[in-house]
């Protein structure tokens, strides 16, 4: 069960020559809210018109990441946070932790 989910959306402003006139980002706790937080910064007409110009979504930019509290067989608890870029695992004192994470998220094609 995650102990923390994070969503951030990017977007930028663009002027009618199409340089950048200001830029923002929204962070939600849910993937529904950052679908629907997403949505509205994109039909949010008042704050569009107060950064003048254009809003453009930086799906490539979004940042998405979930911390699980895990429990290890020894009965170590520990914490593994996954991100688009990066894997991490915080909180473990028994070294063999890291190491067999870092052997299942290779085993993961995904996260190879």
């Amino acid at each position: 069960m995650p102990v923390r989910e994070r969503y951030t959306a990017k977007f930028v402003y663009l002027d009618v020559n199409g340089k950048q006139a200001g830029t923002g980002s929204e962070v939600y706790d849910s993937v529904e809210g950052y679908e629907t937080g997403v949505a509205s910064m994109i039909s949010n007409l008042a704050n569009i018109a107060s950064h003048r110009g254009r809003l453009v979504h930086l799906k490539d930019a979004d940042l998405f990441s979930v911390t699980l509290k895990c429990h290890d067989g020894g009965g170590e608890l520990y914490f593994l946070s996954l991100a688009r870029d990066r894997i991490t695992v915080s909180s473990y004192t028994d070294d063999a932790i890291r190491k067999r994470v870092e052997m299942w998220s290779d085993s993961v094609p995904e996260l190879a």
